[in-house]
């Protein structure tokens, strides 16, 4: 990411979601939301972003959770927030299957064959 990058917004988002076993569940994260331009003069230096996180955490009462960034890429991407010991880093983030259980999905994302081809047909608790 350039050194020229502006956090646009940061919040805490709470997700409530039913996932493909039935299973509610709830994600609570905390977002910034990053944004980069040709404007190179209006660099975020670190003393202006820590006055930016403290205000959030202040004004929102924001928790203590894991970091969200969301970052422009060929649409909006979003990431963890990874550090090398040095930098901060974004790693990709993957979609999973939430109920492998019910489905039977293998660690490598397949289908076992005890789940069959009927494991996301009506009344198998999956899908």
């Amino acid at each position: 990411m350039p050194e020229h990058f502006h956090v646009t917004e940061i919040g805490q988002i709470t997700k409530n979601f039913i996932d493909c076993g039935g299973i509610i569940r709830q994600e609570n994260v905390v977002n910034f939301q990053l944004w980069t331009s040709n404007d190179m003069d209006h660099r975020l230096y670190p003393q202006k972003l820590l006055n930016i996180i403290a205000l959030s955490e202040e004004a929102l009462g924001i928790e203590d959770l894991e970091v969200e960034v969301e970052y422009q890429s060929d649409t909006i991407g979003k990431y963890s927030l990874g550090f090398n010991g040095t930098n901060f880093i974004l790693e990709t983030k993957k979609t999973a299957c939430l109920a492998s259980d019910n489905c039977g999905i293998t660690a490598d994302n397949n289908i076992t064959e005890s789940a069959g081809k009927n494991c996301c047909t009506p009344g198998t608790g999956c899908c």
